[in-house]
């Protein structure tokens, strides 16, 4: 059961991820979309959508920082023990509460907009479901497990675990034994990214990086086809000028 948890599933979640993602471009790009509900409602899309998205830039960061940079390193550049956890603790805490306070505000929105829930997909349902599980997990080891039942250090346990597997020399014992809050969030979040690719969630991989580089729409007002006598002149017709005589 060790293996096929902490090893198979690990592994097979992440096949699928990069799988799915190319089948998906190359098979759905009409669906490769957000499916924004915006225009049903925005009042509340305004105030969860930041929370949850700019939260997770945090959430993401922290994870970089916690899972996959070794405490070797942090140590190496006089980082503390002490000082990491008090500034995880902390960042976690705030990034963790600003994600579920989004999700919890679209969920709402969900719920009690009706165009908005006649829109929701039964993909959609499992995802919120997978990301809040994720979120609740996810907090409940940054506050539980530093203030409120006992410290882990899952920089010895989850960290190298989940790191060993882009070794290819997974260590799947090192995840027994670990509270179960760390369990439990390890296998949803691998479930998660094994779906990923089959949600709204490949918005992730299209920000609209090209607006910083392409060109000014220009608009041209009515004053250049001022000669044009057409009610309806075309905007893309070359300004007509009249002609001028000459001696």
């Amino acid at each position: 059961m060790t293996t096929m948890l902490w090893m198979t599933l690990p592994y097979v979640a992440f096949t699928s991820f990069l799988l799915g993602h190319l089948w998906r471009y190359r098979n759905d790009q009409f669906g490769w979309t957000t499916r924004s509900s915006q225009i049903y409602e925005s009042r509340l899309l305004r105030l969860g959508s930041p929370l949850f998205h700019f939260g997770m830039l945090g959430v993401i960061g922290g994870h970089v920082l916690g899972v996959l940079i070794p405490e070797s390193w942090t140590a190496a550049i006089g980082v503390s023990e002490h000082l990491y956890h008090l500034v995880a603790v902390s960042a976690g805490t705030v990034a963790g509460v600003a994600v579920i306070a989004g999700i919890a505000i679209l969920l709402y929105r969900r719920l009690t907009v009706p165009a908005v829930r006649q829109a929701t997909t039964t993909n959609d349902k499992v995802m919120y479901a997978l990301l809040a599980g994720a979120l609740i997990t996810g907090l409940l080891n940054t506050v539980g497990s530093n203030l409120l039942w006992g410290r882990h250090n899952y920089r010895e346990t989850v960290s190298p675990w989940f790191r060993s597997l882009f070794t290819l020399h997974p260590e799947p014992d090192l995840m027994v034994g670990t509270p179960w809050t760390f369990q439990a969030h390890g296998l949803i979040v691998l479930t998660l990214i094994g779906l990923w690719p089959y949600t709204r969630l490949v918005h992730m991989f299209s920000a609209p990086l090209g607006y910083l580089v392409r060109p000014y729409v220009v608009y041209r007002s009515k004053e250049h086809n001022a000669a044009d006598k057409r009610r309806y002149a075309r905007a893309w017709d070359s300004p007509v000028i009249p002609p001028t005589r000459t001696r």
